[in-house]
C-alpha cells in the first residue's frame, strides 16, 4: 500500500475534537518499504475506504477475521513507535493487540518489529482509535485498552482535546468487558491528576495510580522524560459493572 493513500479525514461537527495532533514526519526508506509489504496484511485504516478492516455483517469490526482466531483483545491507543507494544504482545500471545496510531511513522516502526519478532497477534490500525471505538467496536468486546503517554494538551485551552474526560473514558468503559481493564499513563503532573480525577469519578470502574505495572516496559519516549526528571503516573481502573 502506497503511503499516500493515508488520508486523515477532518473531524465531523457532531464528533468529539481530536485527541492527538495531526503531524507530518518522514517516513525514510525503510518504514515506507514496511508500508507497501506489510500493510495490507496486517493493517487496515480508519479513515480511509480503501484499505478497510474486515466487518461482520452488522459493520462491526471482525476480530476473529482480523487475527484469524478468537481471544481476548486489547485495543492500543497511540501506540508511538510500537516498542511497548510488541514487547507486550511477544509476553501475552493469548491476547491479541489492535494498536491504533495517528501517524504513519509509528504505524510503519510497529510493522517493521512484528515482522522481525514474528508476531503473530498484533495488528496495526491507522487513524483515530476514538472514532474506531465509536464506530466499529462493539460495546463490551474488549479485555483492555491501553493509552500511554498520549498528546498532554498543555495549555488550558487545549485541555478539552485530552483523550481522558468524562465523555471520552465513557465510550472506553463501555467497550470494556465487565472485568477489563483501562491502564493509562503520563508524564504531566497536572494531566495525571485530571486522569485521577476523572476515572475515579466514573462509579462503573475501579481502582487509581498505582505503580509501573512490571507488564508495562519504558518506552524510549518515557526514559527521555525520566532522564529530565519527569515523573510518571500511571493509572489503572478495572470495569465493575
Amino acid at each position: 500500500m502506497r503511503p499516500d493513500v493515508f488520508t486523515h479525514r477532518a473531524s465531523r461537527p457532531h464528533e468529539p475534537l481530536r485527541t492527538f495532533h495531526p503531524r507530518r514526519a518522514p517516513l525514510g526508506r525503510d518504514r515506507t518499504d514496511a508500508l507497501e509489504r506489510l500493510f495490507d496484511r496486517w493493517g487496515f485504516s480508519v479513515d480511509d475506504d480503501r484499505v478497510p478492516p474486515p466487518r461482520t455483517p452488522d459493520g462491526l469490526l471482525d476480530t476473529a477475521a482480523l487475527f484469524g482466531r478468537t481471544a481476548p483483545l486489547v485495543v492500543e491507543i497511540g501506540s508511538g513507535m510500537g516498542d511497548a507494544t510488541a514487547a507486550m504482545a511477544a509476553a501475552d500471545p493469548d491476547r491479541d493487540w489492535l494498536a491504533v496510531e495517528a501517524h504513519l511513522p509509528g504505524v510503519a516502526a510497529l510493522l517493521l518489529l512484528v515482522e522481525r519478532a514474528g508476531l503473530t497477534n498484533v495488528r496495526v490500525a491507522h487513524g483515530d482509535a476514538l472514532r474506531l471505538l465509536r464506530t466499529a467496536v462493539a460495546p463490551g468486546s474488549l479485555d483492555a485498552v491501553h493509552a500511554f503517554f498520549p498528546d498532554p494538551w498543555p495549555k488550558a485551552r487545549h485541555h478539552k482535546r485530552r483523550l481522558v474526560q468524562p465523555a471520552h473514558v465513557a465510550l472506553l468503559r463501555d467497550r470494556l468487558r465487565v472485568g477489563g481493564t483501562l491502564h493509562v499513563a503520563t508524564d504531566w503532573a497536572d494531566y495525571a491528576a485530571q486522569m485521577v480525577d476523572v476515572l475515579t469519578a466514573d462509579p462503573d470502574l475501579a481502582g487509581g495510580a498505582v505503580e509501573r505495572p512490571a507488564h508495562r516496559p519504558v518506552t524510549r519516549f518515557e526514559q527521555r522524560g525520566l532522564d529530565l526528571g519527569h515523573e510518571v503516573t500511571d493509572v489503572v481502573v478495572r470495569r465493575v459493572r
